[in-house]
């Protein structure tokens, strides 16, 4: 049961249940307190009553009528209140009628004079008149004390009962109140789980649940700014696309077109030459010999383009020999361009991940400088970073800086270098480009296997 109590129920009867038994305490420190306190008039009553009578009866045999006196004293004393002293002989027969008993339908029940009266407290005063031996009865009757004492538990079980409901409603509204903002959490984490990343909770409350609202909204607007960039990811992955296909178009349009229009036309004139009565050799070995060039550049330029697809390689090979490869086959295409690739020994395995990425950020980047950057050097350096630059998590450098002209201020970077960023932000790396007087560094920190 307690478990499918809400917590503002259970705050609630956790007041109610301290609220009654500070009451219920109360009520039984009173009672507790009521025995003690009626024995003590008992006893205090009865001393006085006892002294008194004592006093009185000292003088009785000096009386003219001393029955006579000792009957009216007996009279007189029984219209006290919270004494009754009855007459009696040796015998211990009463000589005068008992006293009557209260009919106050007021008074405090049985079972409470029961409780804290249980037994009636009697003292016998002997007395003698002219040797007649007899006795005065003390019996003490605290009804006004057991009175008061049961009208002030009353009062103090009405009164009290009337502050703790006061306080109890008093407090169920500030409870109520504090924990308001619940339910707007509720909801809004609801609204959340339904994709409405722009739900908001209005804080308030409590300061710790006026926070825990803040850092709700915070998290909307994480999540939301989240879900935009990944719906932006996947658009410009979409976008990439296109245009690396486009590219991939354009350069076979570019460079197999015209080698194959050329391989067409030295066809042409061979079959020329053959259906020729006498063939010129020195022609048929000119055109041979440029069917043979353009053949290797065709088988150059597919290389390129396979590379660009798929590293031919990496997996079996390895990142250092699918690197040097590249290389390679950039000094066989740019002769005039020196490139140095240095690898650190230190760098250890990065993982199939981490080894297509880096392929990638020192293709992109070979791409960009032989194409826009006019450079006449190029260096490559991987190396592995130090756990402490990465939060302890393995992660390679890769640096391609070169001498050429840099980027033109303003100008942003291109399809493929903003590609490579979103794919390695997405591998919880970083890519950087930076553009001076003495060239442009590409500098990418990519984790690895090891992280």
């Amino acid at each position: 049961m307690w478990q499918n109590l809400s917590l503002r129920a259970r705050i609630n009867l956790l007041l109610a249940l301290l609220l009654a038994l500070g009451l219920a305490v109360n009520i039984g420190r009173q009672v507790a307190e009521a025995g003690p306190r009626v024995q003590a008039e008992d006893q205090s009553v009865i001393r006085l009553a006892r002294e008194f009578i004592e006093m009185i009866v000292a003088d009785l045999n000096e009386a003219p009528d001393p029955d006579a006196r000792l009957n009216q004293i007996a009279r007189d004393l029984s219209r006290l209140r919270h004494v009754s002293i009855a007459l009696q002989d040796a015998g211990g027969n009463p000589l005068t009628p008992p006293r009557p008993a209260d009919d106050d339908a007021r008074g405090p029940p049985a079972w409470f004079v029961g409780l804290v009266h249980p037994e009636q407290t009697a003292v016998s005063v002997p007395v003698s008149v002219h040797g007649k031996p007899g006795s005065l009865v003390i019996t003490a009757h605290p009804d006004d004390e057991i009175a008061e004492i049961w009208d002030a538990i009353v009062t103090q079980l009405e009164v009290g009962s009337v502050i703790a409901l006061a306080l109890f409603l008093v407090m169920m509204t500030v409870v109520g109140r504090a924990l308001t903002p619940l339910q707007s959490l509720a909801d809004t984490m609801a609204e959340l789980e339904g994709g409405r990343y722009q739900a908001r909770v209005a804080p308030g409350g409590a300061p710790e649940l006026a926070a825990i609202c803040t850092k709700l909204n915070h998290l909307a607007a994480t999540l939301g700014e989240a879900v935009e960039d990944k719906r932006r990811l996947a658009e410009r992955t979409v976008s990439l696309q296109d245009v690396e296909r486009k590219e991939i178009a354009r350069e076979l349009h570019d460079e197999f077109g015209p080698y194959l229009f050329s391989l067409r036309a030295h066809a042409s004139a061979l079959a020329k030459q053959a259906d020729g009565r006498a063939p010129s050799a020195d022609a048929v070995r000119k055109h041979g010999s440029a069917m043979l060039e353009q053949i290797n550049a065709l088988q150059q330029f597919n290389r390129r383009v396979l590379e660009r697809l798929r590293p031919v390689g990496l997996a079996e090979l390895g990142l250092r020999q699918a690197l040097e490869s590249l290389s390679r086959l950039w000094r066989e295409s740019h002769p005039d361009v020196a490139i140095k690739t240095v690898i650190s020994p230190a760098l250890g395995v990065t993982g199939e991940t981490a080894d297509l990425t880096i392929y990638r950020i020192v293709q992109e980047a070979l791409t960009n400088v032989f194409r826009h950057a006019g450079a006449t050097s190029v260096n490559v350096v991987i190396e592995p970073v130090e756990p402490a630059e990465r939060d302890g998590r393995g992660c390679a450098r890769v640096r391609v800086s070169d001498n050429g002209r840099g980027m033109e201020p303003g100008q942003k970077l291109g399809f493929g270098l903003v590609g490579m960023r979103e794919r390695i932000l997405a591998l919880g790396g970083t890519l950087n480009v930076v553009s001076g007087d003495g060239g442009l560094t590409v500098e990418a920190l990519v984790p690895t296997a090891a992280a």
